[in-house]
C-alpha cells in the first residue's frame, strides 16, 4: 500500500507539473517578446591563397646594419705594461704576435713600446657594419617607396630589403616619425615594383578577417591570418594611439609588415605585441591605414611630418572633476599647465580650462585633442572651444609646429619654512604650510584614508588653486571649499604641482 500511494503522489506531481510547464510555454511564446539573435551561417570558410599569392611579391624583409666603433679604438684600457712578464716573450708566442699587432709591429722594451701605453688611441681602423636588426615592410609604390617601422631602422647606416624571390637590394631612408613607429625606405632600381596601398580601416569592423605576411624570427616570408579583434586601442605608446588590434600570430621581425584584408588592402602596419613570453599570444598591435597613409605621404614628399602645436599639459575630466567644476559630463580635456610663450598660452588659455572643440568638433578626452591639434598644419589658426568658470567661450589660436623633441620644466616642490607653524584641515586630511614662493601651500603630510589620500595627494605637493582660485594658506582652502559646498557641489577640484608637474585631482567633500 504505500508503494502504490506513493506511486499516486507522483502522478499527480508530474500532472501539476505538466500544467505548469504548458502554462509556461504559452507565456514563452507570446509574439511580445524580441526573437533571438540568428544569422544564416557562411557555406564555407574562406581561403587566403589568392590574396597572399596577389600581396606576397609586395612584402620584403628589412635587414638593418649599424657601423660600430672598434673596441680598441673606444675602450680605455689605461695599464702599462713595461716590466711585465709579457715583456719576455718569445716571437713564437701567440700573446707576443698579439702585442705586436696592437702595437704596430714594435718591438717589446725598445723605445717607442716603452713611450706607449694601452690606454693611447690607435690608428683608427676601419669600421665594419654589423646587423643590429631585422623586420618587414612592403611597397608602397611601383618605383620603390617601402613602409616599415621606425623601431626597425633605429640607429641604422645600411639598409638592406630581401624580396618574396630573395632578391637582395640596397635601400635608403627617406624619413622616420617616431611618434607612430613609422618610417619610409627607397629602393633605387629601374625595374617596376609589385606594390599594394592603404584600404579604408573606417570600414574594417571588429571580427573581419585579416592576414599579416612578414618576417618573423628571420625566416623570410610567412602568412598568418586572424581577425580584427578590437579597434582603437590605446597601449600607451604616444599621444596619437589608435591601434586595431588582431589574433593573427605576430612575432618579432613581423614589425613593420602589412595586415591585410581579403580585397588586399593594407588596413594596418604591424608595429606590437603583448606578450608576457615574447611569443605570440594572439595579441597584436597594428597602426591602421587611416593614420598610416597620411603620414606615409609626408615622409614620401618631405622626410619629415610637421604636425600642430597648442602646447599644453592636459589630463582627462574625470566624473570628480566634472563635478566639481558643475560640468554635465566627464568629456573633453582639462588643461593642468599651458606653456609659458605656447599658442595656447598667447591666446589666453589657462589651467584649469577644459577644452571641449576644436573647430567645432567635440573633444571627448586628451587623446581626441592630440590628434585633432596634430592633423593641422604649424601656421593654422583654430577656434577652440573651452568651459571656465561655467561658462563656454571661444579662443582663436593659431598653432605652432610641434618640436622634434619636446621637453617641460616640470615644477618641484617647495621647502617647508621654519618659522611657519603648520595648519592642520582635519575634513581634508592635510598639514599644510604657506610655500616659500608666496603662492600655494605647501602639504607636510596626509592622513592616511583621508579623502585626500585617497585621491592620490601626498607630501611634498603644492596647492596652487581649489576651483581655480588662487589660494596662499590653509584660510584660503577652507574658504574656497565652504563656497564649493554651499554650491552642492560633491568634491573640491585641486591644482597640484609636485614632482610630476602641474596636475588636477578632485577631492571628495565630507558630507554633513
Amino acid at each position: 500500500m504505500k508503494k502504490s500511494r506513493f506511486a499516486t503522489v507522483i502522478v499527480a506531481a508530474a500532472v501539476v507539473g505538466a500544467g505548469f510547464a504548458g502554462y509556461g510555454t504559452a507565456q514563452f511564446a507570446n509574439p511580445a517578446y524580441a526573437e533571438a539573435v540568428r544569422l544564416e551561417a557562411p557555406v564555407a570558410a574562406p581561403g587566403f591563397a589568392d590574396v597572399v599569392d596577389a600581396v606576397s611579391p609586395a612584402v620584403v624583409s628589412v635587414r638593418v646594419r649599424s657601423r660600430i666603433d672598434n673596441v680598441s679604438d673606444r675602450s680605455p684600457r689605461g695599464f702599462d705594461y713595461r716590466g711585465s712578464p709579457f715583456e719576455d716573450l718569445p716571437e713564437s708566442h701567440p700573446f707576443r704576435r698579439f702585442f705586436d699587432r696592437e702595437f704596430g709591429g714594435r718591438e717589446f722594451g725598445g723605445r717607442d713600446f716603452e713611450n706607449r701605453r694601452f690606454g693611447e688611441r690607435q690608428p683608427e681602423r676601419p669600421r665594419r657594419a654589423r646587423p643590429v636588426s631585422q623586420g618587414s615592410g612592403f611597397f608602397i609604390s611601383g618605383d620603390g617607396f617601402i613602409v616599415t617601422n621606425n623601431h626597425v631602422i633605429e640607429n641604422g647606416e645600411e639598409f638592406t630589403v630581401i624580396m618574396n624571390d630573395g632578391t637582395e637590394l640596397d635601400a635608403e631612408l627617406i624619413g622616420a616619425d617616431p611618434r607612430t613607429d613609422l618610417a619610409v625606405l627607397k629602393v633605387d632600381d629601374d625595374r617596376d615594383f609589385t606594390y599594394v596601398t592603404f584600404g579604408d580601416d573606417n570600414a574594417t569592423r571588429v571580427g573581419d578577417w585579416v592576414v599579416a605576411v612578414g618576417n618573423p624570427f628571420g625566416l623570410g616570408g610567412t602568412v598568418t591570418a586572424g581577425i580584427v579583434s578590437a579597434r582603437g586601442r590605446d597601449i600607451g605608446a604616444g599621444p596619437y594611439d589608435d591601434f586595431l588590434q588582431i589574433d593573427a600570430a605576430v612575432n618579432r621581425g613581423n614589425s613593420g609588415g602589412p595586415t591585410f584584408n581579403l580585397a588586399g588592402e593594407v588596413v594596418g602596419v604591424n608595429t606590437a605585441i603583448f606578450s608576457p613570453s615574447g611569443g605570440n599570444v594572439g595579441i597584436a598591435f597594428a597602426v591602421p591605414a587611416s593614420v598610416a597613409s597620411d603620414v606615409v605621404a609626408e615622409l614620401m614628399e618631405d622626410g619629415d611630418v610637421e604636425r600642430g602645436w597648442l602646447g599644453v599639459r592636459i589630463q582627462p575630466v574625470t566624473d570628480e572633476i566634472a563635478e566639481s567644476l558643475g560640468l554635465a559630463d566627464a568629456s573633453g580635456a582639462i588643461v593642468a599647465d599651458p606653456e609659458e610663450g605656447a599658442p595656447a598660452d598667447r591666446a589666453g588659455i589657462r589651467a584649469g580650462d577644459v577644452i571641449t572643440a576644436v573647430n567645432g568638433d567635440a573633444i571627448d578626452g586628451p587623446r581626441d585633442l592630440s590628434r585633432a591639434i596634430a592633423g593641422f598644419d604649424p601656421g593654422t589658426e583654430v577656434t577652440i572651444t573651452i568651459q571656465r568658470n561655467g561658462d563656454s567661450r571661444d579662443l582663436a589660436v593659431e598653432l605652432g609646429e610641434l618640436p622634434s623633441l619636446q621637453s617641460f620644466a616640470d615644477a618641484g616642490p617647495g621647502t617647508t619654512p621654519d618659522t611657519v607653524e603648520p595648519s592642520s584641515m582635519d575634513d581634508l586630511g592635510l598639514t599644510v604650510v604657506p610655500a616659500d614662493d608666496g603662492e600655494g601651500v605647501l602639504i607636510t603630510s596626509v592622513e592616511p584614508d583621508s579623502p585626500a589620500f585617497q585621491s592620490g595627494i601626498r607630501p611634498g605637493d603644492i596647492i596652487r588653486e581649489v576651483n581655480n582660485q588662487p589660494v596662499a594658506s590653509a584660510a584660503d582652502i577652507e574658504q574656497r571649499v565652504a563656497e564649493i559646498a554651499e554650491r552642492g557641489r560633491a568634491a573640491a577640484l585641486l591644482r597640484l604641482e609636485g614632482e610630476d608637474a602641474s596636475r588636477f585631482v578632485a577631492v571628495p567633500l565630507p558630507r554633513g
